[in-house]
């Protein structure tokens, strides 16, 4: 760079005018600006010559020479392509087209189409001098002006030309019928309403025997067809016509001009292909006229090289399209299948992505290349890999689930962890579907847990608990196979939590053995080993809060199962009383409770019997959702409550999961109903018992046991109660599914359903409470036609994003207030869980009760938008009401 300007002072140094000239000028043509810019050292030295070359091209601009505007234009173009500013250029481009000359008008329209766009104004002066070149006498002229409206063309140039392109696609040169249907295709996809125009000579085109007119023809057929429906059926007739034209194509013999890799013009097979997919699709007339010649194409192109691969897979996609015949489509499939072999990992790619379209339409024929699909698992490219794995889930029934299965957990032992999430919830979900026994279905989930425990989804984990307790002839043989697994491997979540939830429900099971073949599973266990096995847990590096809880909760379960082992049942208790002081407060509280629990014998095995199994959910494949944590992560009392009422319509059912302790619940099950089946009460006791009436001798002595309980703690239970009803007890559960035997608030909170709005029911109804918390006051929400309703929120001392609200429904007036239906909602960041007014009737001065929780971010005010209906006296038209409520602020 430095020597070019040393040569420019020494010409200026020699002769002051010419140097003169050279700086007004700049370079003297692009040869001279590409060769000084090659020679630039640094970004900044070719900053530095671009900026003095555009000036002096501004300069040479404004001098209006016609001599030099070419050569500016030239640079400047390159200029623009390097990414610098060439904008002033614009309108001497306009004036070089304007020139007679035909290599002007060449570098004019260049510029035209590199420096300009459909969006700029500059664009309404090109419509002119494109009209006068398309009628231009030479035809490159012609087709200089069609090349460029196709690039550049707006709407409003394409209404201005629409007429001049119809005219120019009647030409009887080839080369510009070929642009002209090009800048057809230009305005029907700019402006489909002028697609008339073109529709009569683009079927005239189809008729071309030039190649180069008939692709463009039949590419501007497929952007018709699909712009209009009605075009569409039109150009069905001109099935036969593409038959003949692709039949010729394929049968015809070498020819120089066309052949590509030994096939004749690919292009436009591969472009008649995609036309008569479109017109074959849900026309059983075409799709007939067109069979033949398919599976003619399918057989006779050669698929050694990608140009005849790209004619089998359109020609593959087309019959998949039609309405084809069976035979065709088998044959579709088995080249996909060839494909599958290719080396080309391009060509493996699209042939198991187009597999997993077609799956569900045949999956018989794409069965038959199996083996070649689970080869694809091992493929070095990680999309293969994946579009492979979808394939294989895809594929399993009942005749090949074992086969596929084991494929799967060969390929789970080396799959990357970004894969395992997906294939743990695959795999169990089909042996779910497909298992052809109970036994193999537990050793696949065991398989999986032992080689995927910590990417297994707590949906699938609770399925699998839920399967052991409702296969009694099978509970012995899996407590053994988890005992065994956990034995040997700490480290896999999921098999720990559920190898701790099975030894603590079925301990006593376990220590009478078994006769298995299996030489892995444990013959003679004693107390002392599963005890040993719960403490190597506790004591492991992998252990988390979740898996302690899991634990805890197992140990408490296996004293009451070890009854002929003092020295283990001892042994338990000091591992819960080590626990007593755990920072985390739910492992504290639960081992507080469980502690003081075991030490009462008479209630101890009551509370801490099997569970019954829970209700069996069907799995619905596809509906578990990728992002959702392994475990629960929630490990306060509250998450049993989250997981059954989470945005559940109220009135529904809910169940728990049998990890936290739930079995089958109902939403609004009142307390006395979850005690009595914990006591073994009948479980029609509570719902038989009509309000009014005076409990049975039976609900008494459940009611006393719980009193009991709340005893060991100094709360005596002994709140008044009104002697009509049963005394209303708290079911504040934690996530194992115990009690919450520690009591707390001096209102117990009722069981809650995760609904934004609840109806009463008078079946679930509890008797309204006498007391308030100390320092809660009461706001009025609503007074209207003798019905008054006041809010009463408090904070949980324990749990300050919780507020406990109660509504009081009072008749002020003379009238009853009857059908009471109250209903509340939340903001989306709080969470309202409701239970079932005490009473929907109140009678003129009395008072009834409903119950919320609402779970807020700390600081947040509580907001509800409250729906009430209810009827007055003897009305029988009810009154529905909609207000909107705030928490005062302090």
């Amino acid at each position: 760079m430095s020597s070019f300007f040393q040569k420019q002072q020494q010409v200026a140094a020699l002769d002051p005018r010419l140097g003169g000239l050279m700086a007004s000028a700049g370079l003297y043509n692009l040869k001279a600006l590409i060769k000084a810019i090659r020679s630039c050292k640094t970004l900044a030295d070719e900053r530095s010559l671009i900026q003095k070359e555009s000036a002096a091209i501004r300069t040479a601009f404004k001098d209006e020479d016609p001599f030099s505007r070419h050569n500016n234009i030239a640079k400047l173009l390159y200029i623009h392509m390097l990414g610098y500013p060439a904008h002033f250029g614009q309108i001497e481009c306009l004036k070089l087209v304007a020139t007679p000359r035909f290599t002007d008008k060449r570098l004019g329209y260049l510029g035209i189409m590199l420096l300009l766009d459909e969006n700029t104004e500059v664009l309404t002066l090109v419509t002119n001098g494109l009209k006068n070149d398309m009628n231009h006498s030479n035809m490159y002229v012609v087709g200089l002006a069609l090349c460029t409206f196709a690039n550049i063309a707006s709407e409003e140039m394409s209404r201005d030309l629409c007429n001049e392109i119809e005219k120019l696609m009647g030409s009887s040169n080839t080369y510009i019928r070929r642009k002209a249907a090009i800048c057809a295709m230009r305005i029907v996809r700019k402006v489909p309403d002028l697609l008339d125009h073109f529709s009569d000579r683009t079927k005239q085109l189809l008729s071309d025997k030039n190649h180069g007119v008939l692709l463009c023809a039949v590419t501007l057929a497929i952007e018709i067809c699909k712009a209009d429906e009605e075009a569409l059926s039109e150009y069905r007739k001109a099935v036969p016509l593409l038959v003949r034209h692709l039949k010729a194509l394929v049968t015809t013999g070498y020819s120089p001009e066309h052949d590509v890799s030994g096939i004749t013009d690919p292009f436009l097979q591969v472009k008649i292909l995609r036309l008569l997919r479109i017109l074959g699709k849900d026309h059983p007339q075409a799709s007939e006229a067109m069979n033949d010649i398919l599976a003619q194409v399918a057989t006779n192109t050669e698929a050694s090289k990608n140009v005849g691969n790209a004619i089998l897979y359109e020609t593959v996609l087309t019959v998949l399209e039609i309405e084809a015949e069976n035979g065709l489509r088998v044959m579709a499939i088995n080249i996909l299948g060839k494909f599958l072999g290719n080396r080309d990992n391009n060509i493996r790619y699209v042939a198991l992505n187009t597999l997993n379209k077609v799956v569900a339409m045949d999956t018989n024929a794409v069965q038959r290349h199996r083996n070649i699909i689970l080869d694809c698992l091992r493929d070095g490219d990680i999309s293969i890999r994946r579009r492979a794995l979808e394939l294989s889930y895809a594929l399993i029934n009942e005749s090949n689930v074992r086969v596929l299965t084991r494929e799967l957990l060969s390929f789970l032992e080396v799959a990357d962890n970004e894969f395992k999430l997906g294939m743990t919830t695959q795999i169990c979900l089909a042996a779910e579907k497909f298992a052809p026994n109970k036994r193999w279905h537990i050793d696949t989930v065991l398989r999986v847990l032992k080689l995927a425990g910590n990417y297994v989804r707590e949906e699938v984990l609770s399925a699998f608990v839920r399967l052991v307790a409702h296969t009694p002839e099978l509970q012995a043989y899996t407590v053994q196979k988890l005992f065994s697994a956990l034995h040997a491997d700490f480290s896999q979540e999921s098999l720990t939590l559920a190898a701790v939830w099975v030894i603590g429900e079925f301990g006593e099971v376990l220590l009478q053995g078994g006769n298995f073949e299996d030489e892995e599973l444990v013959r003679e266990v004693q107390a002392k080993d599963v005890v040993d096995l719960l403490s190597s847990v506790l004591d492991s590096p992998y252990v988390n809060e979740h898996i302690r809880q899991f634990v805890l909760t197992a140990l408490a379960k296996l004293c009451t199962r070890f009854q002929n082992d003092p020295a283990q049942q001892a042994r338990i208790e000091q591992l819960l009383t080590k626990f007593d002081q755990s920072i985390e407060v739910e492992i504290q509280q639960r081992a507080v409770e469980y502690v003081n629990l075991l030490r009462r014998k008479d209630i101890r095995d009551g509370v801490l019997e099997s569970m019954p199994p829970p209700e069996i959910r069907q799995t619905v494949l596809g509906t578990v959702s990728e992002s959702k944590p392994v475990g629960s992560t929630r490990s306060d009392k509250d998450s049993l409550l989250d997981l059954m009422g989470d945005e559940m319509p109220s009135g529904t059912n809910a169940q728990a999961s049998p990890l936290n302790g739930g079995g089958a619940a109902r939403v609004q099950q009142s307390t006395h109903d979850l005690l009595a089946d914990i006591f073994g009460a009948s479980d029609s006791l509570a719902s038989s018992t009509p309000a009014g009436i005076q409990a049975t001798p039976a609900a008494s002595k459940a009611k006393s046991s719980v009193n009991d309980i709340l005893g060991l703690f100094g709360d005596s239970g002994s709140s008044p109660a009104p002697s009509s009803t049963a005394a209303p007890v708290s079911n504040n559960s934690s996530s194992f599914g115990g009690l919450d035997l520690l009591g707390g608030d001096a209102v117990p909170p009722p069981p809650l359903v995760g609904a934004a709005a609840a109806t009463a029911s008078p079946s679930s109804a509890q008797p309204p409470s006498t007391t308030q918390a100390p320092g809660a006051k009461a706001h009025t929400a609503y007074e209207k036609n003798g019905l008054l309703i006041t809010l009463t929120p408090t904070v949980n001392p324990a749990r300050p994003d919780i507020t406990n609200v109660t509504a009081r429904f009072t008749a002020t007036g003379s009238s009853e207030i009857r059908s009471i239906n109250f209903q509340a909602a939340v903001p989306k960041s709080q969470k309202l869980q409701m239970q079932a007014i005490s009473k929907p009737d109140v009678a003129p001065g009395s008072t009834e009760t409903q119950a919320m929780r609402v779970m807020a971010p700390n600081g947040a005010q509580i907001r509800l938008r409250l729906r009430i209906s209810y009827a007055i006296g003897e009305a029988v038209q009810a009154i529905q009401d909609q207000v909107d409520w705030s928490q005062p602020t302090a």
